[in-house]
């Protein structure tokens, strides 16, 4: 069992939540609720995954608040 972090944003044109799994090309959804977002996440990576592992262009490392006068 692997576990993935997910970055969630609200569009405010569609008033739809949009997911995406940094460094995890093609992983990414949108719903119109948070669970219904995280059943489409699951199910798209299950799909990538069915082709292997993939190569990750990129690490997560983490968020930071930054604060601008």
């Amino acid at each position: 069992m692997k576990t993935y972090t997910a970055i969630i944003e609200k569009c405010p044109d569609t008033n739809l939540y949009v997911g995406y799994i940094p460094g995890f090309p093609g992983a990414h959804s949108q719903a119109e609720t948070l669970d219904e977002l995280n059943r489409n996440l699951k199910e798209v990576i299950g799909m990538l995954l069915e082709d292997g592992e993939p190569e990750s262009e990129s690490r997560f490392v983490g968020t930071q608040v930054l604060t601008v006068a």
